[in-house]
């Protein structure tokens, strides 16, 4: 079945955050890869609860990256999907491969790459792609990081015309490198503030500015669409 989707038009796909709102506020280029032929998931739950307080139809629900990537894994080992992974680095590469192979036995995993971490020259980009076409993936993986991936996923499509997703934390928490919140934990919506505690320096701009500028935009988009908090 894989095989015969092959010919059908590629998308890149992301995973969108409270994050991902705050930064694409401030970003018209941006925001406007987030709309220009996307698929866009609601990954956080704050982009659920300002789906059900703005009272949209259908409502949306948390999609959340990582589980979406396992799944992809699980379900698509009887479609015969060909994944490739793209980001990181070789060491987490390979701890990454062996756990999905040891987790998902019969998944096909046909290339990983671990590109340098600054921006890489229009010959790079070439040979990347040219390594990456030879492998006739069906999905590639993108985990280099917001909003660095979204761009790259977007290239890709573009260029290579392989269904592209930026799937953020996932190949840390797959391999088993950085620790994952609990469940309990995911289930109260605080998966944000655990992972604040396990990486503070890396994240504490992520989730400290962020999240406030989310909360402005998230305010000011439901006051827009007629929602004023008040007795129910």
């Amino acid at each position: 079945m894989a095989k015969s989707r092959r010919g059908a038009a590629a998308s890149h796909v992301h995973l969108v955050n409270a994050y991902t709102v705050s930064l694409a506020a401030a970003d018209p280029a941006y925001a406007q890869l987030l709309t220009a032929g996307s698929i866009n998931l609601p990954d956080g739950k704050p982009i659920a609860l300002l789906s059900r307080l703005r009272r949209q139809t259908p409502r949306l629900h948390q999609v959340r990256g990582p589980q979406l990537f396992l799944d992809v894994f699980d379900v698509g080992r009887q479609y015969e999907l060909r994944h490739f992974l793209l980001g990181s680095s070789p060491e987490v590469l390979v701890r990454l491969s062996n756990a999905l192979n040891a987790s998902y036995p019969g998944c096909e995993i046909v290339g990983t790459e671990s590109p340098a971490f600054r921006p890489l020259s229009d010959s790079e980009l070439a040979e990347q792609d040219r390594r990456i076409r030879a492998t006739k993936p069906d999905i590639i993986w993108v985990g280099l990081g917001t909003p660095k991936q979204d761009w790259e996923a977007q290239r890709l499509v573009s260029t290579l015309g392989i269904t592209s997703v930026a799937i953020g934390a996932a190949f840390d928490f797959a391999s088993g490198t950085v620790k994952e919140a609990p469940l309990w934990i995911r289930n109260i919506g605080c998966e944000w503030l655990f992972r604040l505690c396990v990486q503070p320096r890396r994240l504490w701009r992520r989730y400290l500015i962020g999240n406030c500028k989310f909360i402005r935009v998230a305010l000011g988009d439901i006051s827009d669409n007629g929602w004023r908090p008040g007795p129910r």
